[in-house]
C-alpha cells in the first residue's frame, strides 16, 4: 500500500487564511477564494446558512440538498454577494468530493491510522454514494459555468486573491 500522510496531520491553524471569528458578510474583504473547498467549514455566517442543507447519504437526499444549495447560490448572486455564492459553490464541490470518498472507501476512510496512514484499498465503498456524487458534480459544474459567478470570481481573485 502507498504511504503518504494526509495533509490534515500537518495542518497549521495559525497560518490558515480563513478564521472562524470573522463575519464574512460584514467583512467580505477578508475572504479569499483559495483552492477547492478551502474555508468552507469556517466562514460564517455562510457555513451555518448553507451547511445545514448539505447531505449526500443517498441520491435522492443529494438531489434535494444540491437543489437547495444551488438555490442559495443563485440568491447570493442575485444579491451580488460573491462570498455567499462562492461558499455555496464550495459546498456543491464538497458534496461531490465527500460522496466520492464514501463511494471509493468503506466508511469514507482513505487512510489506515493504525498502519502509518497507509492508503486503504479503493473500491470498497458504497455504490449509492457514487450516484449522490454525480448529482453534486452536475450542480457544482453548473455553478462554475454561471457567467455572473465566473466574472465575479475572476474580479475577486484579481483584486483580493
Amino acid at each position: 500500500m502507498e504511504h503518504r500522510q494526509p495533509s490534515y496531520l500537518n495542518f497549521d491553524k495559525a497560518h490558515y487564511a480563513w478564521k472562524p471569528d470573522i463575519d464574512y458578510r460584514a467583512e467580505p474583504q477578508q475572504y479569499l477564494v483559495g483552492k477547492g473547498e478551502q474555508g468552507v467549514l469556517i466562514c460564517e455566517p455562510y457555513k451555518s446558512e448553507i451547511g445545514q442543507y448539505w447531505r449526500f447519504k443517498t441520491e435522492s437526499i443529494a438531489l434535494e440538498s444540491s437543489d437547495k444549495i444551488f438555490a442559495l447560490f443563485e440568491a447570493y448572486l442575485k444579491a451580488d454577494d460573491f462570498v455567499g455564492a462562492d461558499m455555496a459553490r464550495k459546498y456543491l464541490q464538497m458534496g461531490y468530493t465527500r460522496a466520492r470518498r464514501y463511494a471509493n472507501y468503506k466508511g469514507g476512510k482513505k487512510y489506515d491510522e493504525q498502519n502509518d496512514y497507509a492508503l486503504l484499498k479503493r473500491g470498497t465503498g458504497d455504490v449509492e454514494k457514487a450516484a449522490a456524487a454525480a448529482v453534486f458534480y452536475k450542480r457544482w459544474k453548473e455553478a462554475e459555468a454561471n457567467e455572473k459567478y465566473a466574472k465575479m470570481k475572476k474580479q475577486w481573485k484579481h483584486e483580493r486573491g
